[in-house]
């Protein structure tokens, strides 16, 4: 009863000043002033306030919002698995098909082709006293083989 007493309050406000709107000439602005002030009024007219508020302060609407948000939350969970895995069941059934038919049959490793590795770089010459200065980081490189 609350809710429905305020929107008519606020309609009854809009309509105030839609109505001093158009006094100023602005009869466009008045216009659409006048139809956003008439929606509390007819929210309240087609009961939509009532079922608002009692759903408001309904213990099994609120579960079943509950429900919905699990629900939401497997939804997407799901989708983010399915994503990180490449797609759906088909796209990895093809995938797989596609990775058996890479092999020959005869073949005990792929024929893909030769792995290709970086070419090692030549060993640069030191200029000056700077490569004095960086002698033994690379000292450390080509330990490890960098």
């Amino acid at each position: 009863m609350i809710a429905e007493t305020v929107c008519s309050a606020v309609s009854a406000a809009g309509l105030g000043i839609a109505a001093v709107t158009a006094y100023r000439k602005r009869f466009l602005a008045a216009a659409r002033i006048a139809a956003y002030s008439l929606v509390p009024i007819g929210l309240v007219m087609t009961g939509v306030v009532e079922w608002a508020a009692d759903t408001a302060f309904s213990v099994t609407a609120w579960a079943g919002f509950g429900v919905l948000g699990a629900a939401w939350l497997l939804f997407s969970a799901t989708r983010a698995v399915e994503r990180r895995r490449g797609g759906t069941r088909k796209e990895r059934k093809a995938a797989r098909s596609a990775q058996r038919e890479a092999v020959a049959p005869a073949a005990s490793a792929p024929s893909l082709g030769q792995g290709t590795r970086p070419a090692p770089r030549p060993a640069a010459t030191p200029r000056s006293g700077a490569a004095d200065d960086f002698s033994d980081i690379e000292a450390i490189l080509k330990k490890h083989g960098i």
